[in-house]
């Protein structure tokens, strides 16, 4: 059994901003050499989030406005942790949307069901953040 690292790295102009990984995995499986294994992908901060969907712009934006109902930007002072940072909103999207997903590696490719991509969603952004990608098998 082998292993391979590799990181993502973001610096996303805006807030909040949704970016398909899917390639970037894609090739980290092939540089890996791995054929059946597990891929893992998860945000290494604790304000984004990676998931698996669709890559559909119409549900990107319905995830953006069930986010902000879910736990609105503002006010700031509606949250007790925005008295440290203005981010609370922040850490309960990533809670909702999840840390990581895990795909299977089969015959060196992602083993995905119809429609699947992987996405890094940016809760808190304007600043550089990363992503880890973890591939473990043969």
């Amino acid at each position: 059994m082998k292993t391979y690292r590799k990181e993502l790295f973001f610096q996303l102009p805006t807030r909040r901003g949704l970016v398909n990984i899917t390639p970037q995995v894609e090739e980290t499986v092939r540089e890996s050499g791995i054929r059946e294994g597990l891929a893992l992908v998860n945000a290494m901060h604790i304000t984004a989030s990676v998931f698996i969907n669709d890559d559909e712009p119409g549900l990107h934006a319905d995830f953006e406005d069930w986010l902000e109902r879910l736990a609105p930007e503002k006010p700031y002072s509606m949250y007790r942790h925005n008295g440290y940072e203005d981010n609370a909103d922040a850490h309960l999207k990533r809670t909702v949307m999840g840390r990581e997903a895990v795909v299977a590696i089969t015959g060196g490719k992602l083993d995905f069901g119809p429609w699947e991509q992987i996405f890094y969603f940016e809760f808190d952004g304007k600043r550089k953040k990363r992503a880890l990608i973890k591939l473990i098998g043969e």
